[in-house]
């Protein structure tokens, strides 16, 4: 499972975030939730999308009135951490350069 520590509403690769929010907070998959909710979406669209508004809307509360400080410091920490320095080029190894002196 691949580890964001952007907010859900800024990656991306969602929508709202609402699948993998829930699949975070309640520790599950989120692709079960995801077939869960595009299987029915072929039959009825209006209120599973009306449905998938509502679980945005409740994760966006969620996660306004109820802030998970671990994630939070994960996030500050991913903020204020360097940016990798930029790859220095390194000395060529002795072998690599007799090979190249003898071609």
């Amino acid at each position: 499972m691949q580890t964001y520590h952007d907010a859900v509403l800024a990656r991306p690769d969602t929508l709202l975030g609402v699948c993998q929010a829930l699949g975070e907070d309640l520790g599950f998959n989120p692709n079960i939730l995801r077939v869960a909710l595009a299987v029915p979406l072929v039959w009825m669209p209006v209120p599973m999308f009306a449905g998938y508004l509502a679980l945005g809307l409740l994760v966006l509360a969620s996660r306004l009135l109820f802030p998970n400080p671990r994630r939070a410091a994960a996030v500050a920490e991913a903020a204020s951490a360097a940016p990798p320095a930029e790859r220095q080029p390194t000395a060529p190894e002795p072998a690599l350069e007799e090979l190249r002196m003898a071609a």
